[in-house]
This record gives structure tokens, C-alpha cells and sequence, in this order.
């Protein structure tokens, strides 16, 4: 009786490391599952220009998607129509390429490839005419329910007339036909804005300043700075480059300890 109890026991030990060996192995692989990025399977079949869901996102290269792969497309007498659709893969054509400029925190105005701001004819057609962003030009964005509609100045919302495929503004109440969707290539802008680095506080001249200082070989103990005009380095600090528009400033007058 107790050879057979060591047995069991024996058994019963065997039995539960395989178990947990089990449990771990499980877990380990659903471990190095979850940090595998999840890919975005609708802006890859729309060519990298991913669904934009609240208006903050509303800005710079956008395209007006209607239906699937379709979007609002200028043409050159200032109206707006209904393109083709893409292919999988394939994102908006250039003239379906819209250019947005917030207005305030709840409305946005577009401004077409032909330098035009889109607005609505007193028939309620959507035009592309305007010079500057006027009362006609300003479009409420609606989101609700994961869905958006585009609500003009005139208390309608955008749609597509089925008669032709003009864009127009006409109905008070947001149906299917007024549901659409804004594109763009930009990622989603993050909730909390990451913290600015001590040496880009400041005016543009105290920022180069600060660099200069930090990265300087100081061979002669004076300080090196550019005297060129710094308009170049606002629009840097605009478009996200500004690093190096700044190593180059410091590299033209060998003002940089890495500069060879």
C-alpha cells in the first residue's frame, strides 16, 4: 500500500509541472501575441489615409469620402462632384485632396487644389469660389455614434444627389445619404501633448540660442551664432524638422561639436 502511495504521488507531481509548464508556455505566447502592433486594415485599403473621428483631427490634407473608396472631387468651374472608386490600396486622386483649416473649436472650412474655399450657392450646390473663409465657408462637423455628417451654413447637411452625382446641401436631418467620412494621412494627434524639451522653450532666437550653447566646441570661449534670418526656422519648427534646420545653421559656421 504505501509503494503504491509513492506511486500516486509520483504521478500526481509528474502530471502537475506538465500543467504548469502548460499554463506558462500559454501564456507566453499570448504575451508575445499582444505586443505585435495591430494593423489598421482600413487605412491600409485606402492607401494609408486613415478615418478621422473628432474635429481636432481636422486638419491639413484631408479627402471627403461619401462612399466606399469614393470621394468628393473639384472640378475646374469651382463645383463638386462624386469620383470613381479606387482600388484596394490606392488613396485619393490630387484634385479629391482637400486642404482643412480649423475655424474655431467646432467648425472647419476646406479649401479645394484650385486655392478655393468651399462654400454653398444660394441653390444649395457645393462651390469652390471663395478667396477667404466668410460665413458660407464654415462646415460644422457632426460626430455621433461612430458616424459624421457635415453640417453647412445653411442648417444642411452635405450629400450626393443621386441624379448626377453633384455634391450638394440640402436636407435638415443627417440620413444615409448625408453619412460620410474625412480622411487623412496624419495619425490620430495624441490626447496629452509630450512634454517640450527645456531648450525649445522660448522664442525662436532663445531656442537656437539654447543649442548652440549645448552642442558648441567653444575652441575660441565665444559663442558661434548664425546671422542669417531665422523665417527658415519657424517654418521648420512648423513642418517638424526643426533639429535640423538648426544642426544645419551650426554646421555652416563649424559651430557644432558634431559638425565634421
Amino acid at each position: 500500500m504505501s509503494e503504491y502511495e509513492i506511486v500516486k504521488k509520483s504521478r500526481l507531481v509528474l502530471k502537475v509541472k506538465n500543467l504548469a509548464k502548460k499554463k506558462k508556455d500559454k501564456k507566453k505566447n499570448k504575451d508575445s501575441s499582444s505586443e505585435e502592433p495591430k494593423k489598421d486594415e482600413d487605412r491600409i485599403i485606402h492607401g494609408g489615409w486613415g478615418k478621422i473621428d473628432s474635429i481636432k483631427d481636422i486638419t491639413g490634407s484631408v479627402a471627403i469620402e461619401f462612399e466606399h473608396k469614393t470621394y468628393v472631387t473639384a472640378l475646374d468651374n469651382g463645383l463638386f462632384t462624386l469620383g470613381m472608386p479606387h482600388n484596394d490600396g490606392d488613396g485619393p486622386s490630387p484634385e479629391e485632396i482637400l486642404t482643412a483649416i480649423p475655424v474655431n473649436d467646432t467648425k472647419v472650412a476646406f479649401k479645394s487644389g484650385y486655392d478655393k474655399y468651399l462654400g454653398v450657392s444660394k441653390d444649395g450646390m457645393v462651390i469652390g469660389r471663395a478667396d477667404a473663409i466668410g460665413t458660407l465657408e464654415q462646415w460644422e462637423p457632426v460626430f455621433q455614434e461612430g458616424k459624421l455628417a457635415l453640417l453647412g451654413c445653411t442648417n444642411c447637411f452635405m450629400s450626393v444627389r443621386d441624379s448626377d452625382d453633384s455634391i450638394v446641401v440640402g436636407s435638415r436631418t443627417a440620413g444615409p445619404n448625408e453619412m460620410l467620412s474625412i480622411r487623412s494621412q496624419k495619425e490620430k494627434i495624441l490626447t496629452s501633448a509630450p512634454e517640450i524639451p527645456i531648450e525649445e522653450k522660448g522664442s525662436i532666437k532663445e531656442i537656437e540660442l539654447n543649442y548652440v550653447k549645448k552642442f558648441q566646441k567653444f575652441q575660441d570661449k565665444k559663442i558661434k551664432i548664425s546671422t542669417e534670418g531665422r523665417s527658415g526656422l519657424k517654418r521648420a519648427r512648423d513642418e517638424g524638422n526643426l533639429h535640423e534646420a538648426l544642426l544645419d545653421r551650426r554646421s555652416k559656421i563649424k559651430a557644432d561639436r558634431y559638425c565634421k
